[in-house]
Order: C-alpha cells, then sequence, then structure tokens
C-alpha cells in the first residue's frame, strides 16, 4: 500500500484574508492614512508581523487593497441602485439614497473612504485610482442617460455629461454632509430634491 509521498505543507493562515482587509479598513477610518501605523495593522488586523508583511505587504500596499476592495464593493451597490428597472428619477434618486445611506449606515464610520480619506494621501497610485473611480461612477450615470434618451424619457440633446457630472458631485457633496453630522433623513431629503434638479429641462434662449 503506497504512502503519500507528498510532502507537508506550510501551516495554513490562522486569518481569513478578506476579513482582515475589513478590519484593516476600519483602522485607515479611525485614524487616516497618515495616522496609522504598521503596529495598529497588526493590532487591528489580528495579524502577526510576518504574516502582515508575507500577505499584505506594507502599510501602503495594505491600503491600496482596502481601498481596491471597497471600491468595487460599493461600486456594485451603486450600480445596483442606478441600473435597477425603473425610472430615470427614480434610478437617480435611488442613486443619490445609496450615497446617503451608505455614508449613514449604522456601526460604520460616516462618510466615505473614497472621499474622506483616500484623497488626502499623497500617493500618485492612489490619485490615478481615485480619478478612475470618479470617472467610472460618472461613464455609468453617462450610459443610464444615455438609456433614457433611447426609451425616450429625455430629449436627444440633453446634456448627458455634464448632468452626469452633476449626479456624481452631488453624491459626494451628500456624502461629505454626512460626515459632518447632517441628519440621514435630511440628507435623504436632499437626494431626492437632487434627482428632480438633474432632470429639469433644458432652458431654452427665448427669440428675440
Amino acid at each position: 500500500m503506497f504512502q503519500n509521498a507528498d510532502k507537508p505543507r506550510g501551516r495554513p493562515r490562522s486569518f481569513d484574508e478578506s476579513h482582515a482587509l475589513e478590519k484593516a479598513t476600519q483602522v485607515f477610518w479611525s485614524k487616516g492614512y497618515d495616522g496609522v501605523t504598521i503596529d495598529d495593522l497588526v493590532e487591528g488586523m489580528g495579524v502577526g508581523r510576518p504574516s502582515l508583511y508575507a500577505v499584505f505587504g506594507d502599510k501602503r500596499a495594505i491600503f491600496l487593497r482596502v481601498l481596491k476592495a471597497y471600491a468595487e464593493k460599493k461600486g456594485a451597490r451603486a450600480a445596483k441602485a442606478l441600473l435597477s428597472p425603473q425610472s430615470l428619477r427614480d434610478s437617480i434618486a435611488g442613486f443619490l439614497r445609496f450615497a446617503v445611506e451608505s455614508a449613514t449606515e449604522k456601526g460604520s464610520a460616516r462618510g466615505c473612504l473614497m472621499v474622506c480619506v483616500a484623497p488626502l494621501v499623497d500617493d500618485a497610485e492612489v490619485k490615478r485610482f481615485l480619478q478612475n473611480a470618479v470617472a467610472g461612477g460618472t461613464a455609468l450615470v453617462e450610459g443610464r442617460f444615455r438609456d433614457a434618451i433611447t426609451a425616450g424619457e429625455i430629449p436627444s440633446d440633453f446634456p448627458v455629461s455634464a448632468r452626469a457630472t452633476h449626479v456624481t458631485d452631488f453624491g459626494r457633496g451628500l456624502t461629505i454632509r454626512a460626515l459632518i453630522g447632517t441628519p440621514r433623513k435630511t440628507l435623504l431629503r436632499e437626494a431626492e430634491k437632487a434627482a428632480d434638479l438633474v432632470l429639469l429641462p433644458l432652458q431654452r434662449n427665448p427669440e428675440r
């Protein structure tokens, strides 16, 4: 009878990688990027220093992984709110309500990691990532507007690019207001008003 000749592998990890990254998110939230030390991450993530470096890398590498995971998760939820089958007005309102709800979620820090923490990081790769994320979000809203033009909900000359930028700017503004303590109910009302403003018909110059 043959015995298994495979060499024993290293000890399995005693931590879940994705869960450790979620904990790292809270560490960066609580202290900001510059205020976080490796000791903070070791303690907050529950990972020994050798394993932390081996699996995740240094502080910068960990933050980039945290930021990308956070953006992917939040972006998917925002897209779902925007693209679910409903009227254009309800789609835009849903997108903005999601910005408010995620920024005021019970049990988590107010605001958004990508709006309130990452922009303060002086790192070229982080800035490129944020620029690409903003462009991607705007393109998503543009696509929803173009679908609405095809469906006859808005006229073909609707300023898609400008209004899409307004939508994402409104979303960031609501997020910042959440950070400074504006009540959720107030922000949700503002999200509804913003959706109406974005869809105001084009103003025509009166004939002279």
